[in-house]
């Protein structure tokens, strides 16, 4: 272990993502204080904040901690994190927090939420079997070892059931597909059949007593194409993101705190938003920091994506590569679908923004992606390298040694 740490390249240490980490936790934990008030406020900023220092002990480990390492045993991660999700559906261990979605798991009086570590054990298994399989990426069986890893974490994510979730799987699974270079003559295939059964799912859907969606999820779909309907039912379902946006536009350019600080309380728009202080979260920092306000997160959100993209374009080796591109992916679908739900764009889901929402599982897992893009970061430099700008860059390398089996 110290032999390696003394191989690290140390100039290349991504203090910069550390920093915007630690900036968007800050900003939540004053964010949560306000979304809070005078009742919860305080505990919400308490517990971010001990989310935000254990999670920094989490980059800490992992940024010195070889991936090369972690991913000998992708095996064994996979097979317990989907276990673990299929736990939430056993009475007694699974609990809905009352949302009608058992999606997470009591432990005393925590609660923990294992599709979030499932996303981080999901980007290790592909990025792992890619490497195993990369001399038959332009054959049609690769195609079945991909959906074989994707199809039990899709799966067990969706019966809880959680499809915000399980759509970031298949987004960090296309994403991940594509840069690790499989053939076009596979793609092209799959893509002109995929797309006409994709255009029809998203007609099927929208129909009534499908057999795909859940009841509240069809509601909720179903609202969202009515959203000018008076039906009191409708009114009902779209007043949560109606509340959103009305809380957004009254945020206007520099936002409500500069003007009246803390004290307005229960006067802002966004106290009837509904958990406002985790999905909805966008809201509140809308209405308290104005467009520059958000334009500043965004921008921060922009920055660590792009570092991690930067990260992978630069990595030492294929595995580290795709590791570095899924959690790229998983960050940039999680801020644009949680941002288009707060502002009416999409309906309504149930996924967090990272680092902001409040939630220490959705917390560790990013804490958990930043600590090894780092430490893809600073790998000894190899004699040849390539970067994901090239689907076939790292075609001539050796292959990673890697135990996929159990």
């Amino acid at each position: 272990m110290l032999n390696r740490l003394k191989q690290y390249d140390w100039r290349n240490f991504n203090y910069s993502l550390v920093i915007i980490v630690v900036i968007l936790c800050l900003v939540s934990a004053f964010t949560l204080k306000l979304a809070g008030g005078v009742e919860k406020g305080a505990g919400y900023m308490r517990g971010q904040l001990i989310g935000m220092v254990m999670g920094l002990f989490i980059v800490a480990f992992l940024s010195v901690l070889d991936y090369h390492f972690i991913c000998r045993f992708v095996a064994i991660y996979f097979v317990f994190g989907v276990v673990l999700v299929l736990l939430t559906k056993i009475p007694g261990i699974g609990t809905d927090l009352d949302t009608g979605s058992t999606r997470w798991i009591r432990i005393g009086s925590l609660t923990f939420q294992p599709s979030e570590l499932l996303k981080i054990i999901f980007i290790l298994t592909l990025a792992t079997l890619f490497c195993k399989i990369r001399k038959q990426l332009d054959q049609f069986k690769a195609v079945i070892w991909i959906v074989l890893i994707t199809l039990p974490a899709f799966g067990a994510i969706v019966i809880q059931p959680d499809l915000s979730s399980s759509l970031v799987i298949l987004f960090v699974m296309a994403v991940m597909t594509f840069v690790a270079g499989l053939s076009y003559r596979v793609l092209v295939p799959i893509i002109s059949i995929g797309l006409p059964v994709t255009l029809i799912l998203y007609w099927y859907v929208q129909q009534p007593h499908n057999l795909l969606l859940q009841g509240y999820q069809y509601d909720r779909v179903f609202a969202f194409k009515n959203q000018d309907s008076t039906v009191k039912r409708i009114v009902d379902l779209n007043r949560q993101q109606k509340s959103s946006v009305n809380a957004i536009a009254e945020g206007g350019l520099y936002g409500k705190f500069l003007k009246d600080g803390a004290r307005a309380g229960s006067s802002r728009a966004y106290s009837s938003v509904s958990i406002r202080e985790s999905d909805f979260i966008w809201s509140v920092i809308s209405e308290e920091f104005g467009f520059l306000g958000c334009c500043l997160v965004l921008l921060l959100f922009g920055i660590l994506i792009f570092k991690c993209f930067r990260v992978a374009s630069k990595a030492q080796d294929f595995l580290g590569m795709l590791i570095a591109v899924g959690v790229s992916a998983m960050f940039m679908f999680q801020v644009f679908s949680n941002i288009c739900v707060v502002t009416f764009l999409f309906p309504n889901t149930g996924l967090p923004l990272p680092f902001l929402s409040n939630g220490l599982s959705s917390m560790m897992s990013s804490m958990i992606g930043i600590g090894l893009v780092i430490n893809i970061g600073i790998q000894p430099a190899k004699t040849k390298k390539g970067g994901f700008t090239m689907r076939k860059a790292y075609s001539d390398m050796d292959d990673v040694d890697i135990d996929f089996s159990l």
